[in-house]
C-alpha cells in the first residue's frame, strides 16, 4: 500500500493538495490517481422546491417528497394507489398555482432555494476561506449526493451537514440525513462526516428571533392582540411514536414567549399545514385564527420560527390563507413577521451552530 499522510497544517483545514510531484518528500508514484484531501466542508440542507409550477415539475417534486416513507408512514400497500392514481393526478394543478404566488420570477425559482442560496454565500463570506461551504436539497435540486462529491472534488475530508430545522423531527432532520448517508454508502473514501444538532432552546437562537420579533412588531402601524407561533404540523401519531418534534417546538415557543415577556394568552404555540384525515398536532393554526376572528379579536400576528427560511407554507399558507380567513371572520389588522432567512440574525444563529460544531477540526 503507498502511504500518503496530510501534513498538520492540512489537517488543520489548510490549502487542499493535489498529486504531489514526483522526486518530493511523500511523492505519489507514478499512475497515482490524483489525491486531494485536508479541507473541512459545510453542507447545509433544507426541504426542497419543485424546479417549476406547472404540471409535470411539480408532480415530480411531490412524487419524491410523497414517497419518502419518513415523510408518509402509511403502509405501501394503501398509500402507492392513493398517492399515484389520486393525489399526484389533481394536486400538481393546484399546488403549481400557489407555488406561481411566491415564485421568485427573476431567478426562476422558490423563494426557499433562493435564501438557502443566499444563506450559504453569507456564510462562506464569513467563514472565509477556512471551510468550503455548498447547500443542497433533501427533495429536488440542487441534490444532496452531487453536492457532497463536489465538497470531496474540492479537498474537503471532513463535512459537517447542517439540516437547517431548529427542531427534529423524523420527517425533517432524520430524513436529510438518509439521504446524505446514501450518498455515502456508495463511496471507497468516505469523508469524516459530523450532523449538527438540533438547536431549538440555543439562547443564540432564541435571542435573534424575539430580537427580530421586536423589531418587526415596531414597524407595524398597529399593536397585534394576539401573536402566533406557527410550526409545521405532523401527524400525531409520530409523537405518540417518540418523535421529539413536538416537544421541542412547544419549548421553542415557551422560550421566545418568556424572552418577549408576554403571557401565554397573548403568545401561543399553533400547528399548520396538515393535510388528510389523520388527527395531527394541535392546536391547529387555521383553526386558531378562525376561532380568534370569531371570539373579536382584530388584531393578529404570526410568526413561523421553526422555518429557517420563508417558502410555501409561510408566504402562501400563512400570509395568504391565514389573512384571508382572519379578515373573512372580522379581523382588520393582520401581519405575518417573515422569517429569520438571510439577514442579520439568521446567519447570527447559522454563524454560531456552524461555529460550534466545527470546534476540533478548524481553530
Amino acid at each position: 500500500m503507498n502511504e500518503v499522510t496530510p501534513n498538520a497544517a492540512l489537517a488543520r483545514g489548510a490549502t487542499p493538495v493535489a498529486q504531489a510531484t514526483a522526486g518530493q518528500a511523500g511523492a505519489l508514484p507514478a499512475g497515482h490517481p490524483a489525491v486531494r484531501w485536508g479541507r473541512v466542508g459545510v453542507l447545509l440542507m433544507n426541504l426542497g422546491t419543485p424546479e417549476g409550477t406547472s404540471y409535470w415539475p411539480m408532480r415530480r417534486y411531490l412524487k419524491e417528497f410523497l414517497s419518502d416513507r419518513r415523510v408518509i408512514e402509511v403502509p405501501r400497500a394503501i398509500w402507492w394507489p392513493l398517492l399515484n392514481l389520486v393525489i399526484l393526478t389533481k394536486r400538481p394543478g393546484p399546488k403549481g398555482r400557489d407555488y406561481a404566488s411566491v415564485w421568485n420570477t427573476e431567478r426562476d425559482e422558490g423563494p426557499l432555494k433562493t435564501i438557502t442560496r443566499g444563506q450559504a454565500e453569507k456564510l462562506q463570506a464569513a467563514m472565509g476561506d477556512k471551510v468550503v461551504v455548498d447547500w443542497a436539497m433533501r427533495y429536488g435540486k440542487p441534490e444532496v449526493d452531487q453536492r457532497i462529491q463536489a465538497l470531496l472534488d474540492q479537498g474537503c475530508d471532513r463535512i459537517l451537514l447542517v439540516p437547517l430545522y431548529p427542531q427534529y423531527a423524523a420527517a425533517t432532520s432524520a430524513t436529510a440525513c438518509d439521504q446524505a448517508f446514501r450518498a455515502l454508502m456508495k463511496m471507497r473514501w468516505q469523508p469524516t462526516v459530523r450532523v449538527s444538532p438540533p438547536y431549538h432552546d440555543d439562547p443564540v437562537y432564541i435571542e435573534a428571533v424575539a430580537s427580530a420579533i421586536r423589531r418587526d412588531l415596531a414597524a407595524l402601524d398597529f399593536e397585534p392582540e394576539v401573536i402566533l407561533t406557527s410550526f409545521h404540523g405532523v401527524p400525531k401519531s409520530y409523537l405518540m411514536k417518540g418523535d421529539p418534534y413536538h416537544c421541542q417546538c412547544v419549548k421553542t415557543g415557551r422560550l421566545i414567549r418568556e424572552a418577549l415577556g408576554y403571557s401565554p394568552e397573548r403568545m401561543r404555540t399553533t400547528f399548520q399545514s396538515r393535510f388528510g384525515n389523520e388527527e395531527w398536532l394541535k392546536p391547529y393554526t387555521d383553526e386558531t385564527v378562525k376561532e380568534l376572528a370569531a371570539q373579536g379579536v382584530k388584531r393578529l400576528a404570526i410568526v413561523a420560527p421553526g422555518f429557517t427560511a420563508d417558502c410555501l407554507e409561510t408566504l402562501e399558507e400563512l400570509d395568504g390563507e391565514n389573512r384571508h380567513y382572519f379578515e373573512e371572520g372580522g379581523g382588520t389588522h393582520f401581519a405575518y413577521l417573515p422569517c429569520l432567512n438571510d439577514g442579520p440574525e439568521g446567519m447570527q444563529v447559522i454563524e454560531h451552530v456552524v461555529a460550534r460544531e466545527l470546534k476540533g477540526w478548524i481553530d
